[in-house]
């Protein structure tokens, strides 16, 4: 399973004190509760599915890809504009050189190549097994 996230703006993990959020509205949780809804859905996912396929002994046939730290315009879902994708090329570009986690220290551009071969040679393999 290659799971591709859409990223996790790192400006969400900022903190607040009792005494600021004491003095909220219903406005102004809105912001906060949404960011940890959505960064609490994406962790959670992905710490499901490594459970899954690490009990079933297959942590190799499961790849999670996702920035956790963009900033700026590179969070926003709808900036199209030309110098926003010349930025998110570069985040992603960036991103291959990044270890997978703090256990596993191969870059992403590494495990992308390895499971390319590994579903590359699976798919030789059904397609032998459906010749005979």
């Amino acid at each position: 399973l290659l799971s591709l996230g859409t990223g996790t703006n790192s400006e969400f993990a900022k903190n607040y004190t009792a005494e600021e959020a004491a003095r909220w509205g219903i406005l102004q949780w809105m912001s906060p509760l949404w960011e940890m809804r959505s960064a609490a859905s994406s962790y959670m996912n992905d710490y499901y599915l490594s459970t899954v396929f690490q009990a079933l002994d297959s942590q190799n046939n499961y790849l999670r890809v996702q920035e956790n730290a963009l900033t700026g315009t590179a969070t926003t879902f709808d900036d199209a504009s030309v110098a926003n994708m010349i930025l998110l090329v570069q985040v992603g570009a960036n991103l291959l050189k990044k270890s997978v986690s703090e256990d596993n220290h191969e870059t992403y551009e590494v495990a992308l190549k390895r499971f390319a071969k590994l579903l590359s040679d699976r798919k030789k393999l059904r397609a032998n097994k459906a010749s005979f």
